[in-house]
């Protein structure tokens, strides 16, 4: 009982941490940065300035093919909701440029842990990635691997066609090479 209470106290603490670096105005600078909505119902990407300012919309980008989910599974093929930052960004993946979101967030993780889909080392491991700015493990039950890309010369008429990512969004190669001078490390995307 008093491991489950330390441990409890720490993640708490970390959460806390956490919590100040949001309130000590990093939300500030962040809001001056570009940032990225994704509209699932519309099946839309749009690069905001500010609150209201469009800087960049697409139309039509393809989507999981499990649809969207709150509560995403390693497998399930489903593109998860929520708020996340681009964490990383490979110019040169199978799917062209790929930006790798910071999935799972500390909201995954929290519901996962309070639903018992991980176990507390997986939990802390999550937070701890949070809190330092790293990126989240990949590997765990949640899945990962979780981002923006493009096609990577895949047929365009395919990808109009149906949802058929194991989870990311992906838009065609000039949208990508367009999204690209709007997108860096640290970009938030939030998707709806």
């Amino acid at each position: 009982m008093w491991k489950w209470l330390t441990n409890k106290i720490g993640y708490l603490v970390r959460a806390a941490a956490l919590l100040l670096c949001v309130l000590s105005g990093v939300v500030d600078a962040e809001e001056a940065q570009p940032w990225i909505m994704v509209d699932s119902r519309q099946q839309t990407l749009t690069v905001f300035a500010g609150q209201d300012k469009v800087l960049k919309h697409f139309p039509y980008v393809a989507l999981g093919r499990g649809g969207v989910a709150g509560d995403r599974h390693r497998g399930d093929r489903t593109t998860p909701l929520g708020t996340f930052h681009v964490a990383w960004i490979n110019p040169n993946s199978r799917f062209g440029i790929f930006f790798g979101l910071d999935f799972p967030s500390v909201e995954n993780a929290d519901r996962a842990y309070r639903d018992n889909l991980i176990d507390s080392d997986t939990y802390r491991t999550i937070l701890d990635a949070v809190i330092e700015r790293r990126i989240p493990p990949q590997d765990t039950p949640l899945g990962g691997q979780i981002g923006i890309h493009g096609l990577g010369g895949r047929d365009p008429r395919l990808h109009r066609g149906f949802n058929w990512t194991d989870g990311c969004i992906a838009l065609t190669d000039a949208q990508i090479r367009s999204l690209a001078r709007l997108v860096r490390i640290g970009t938030k995307v939030l998707i709806i």
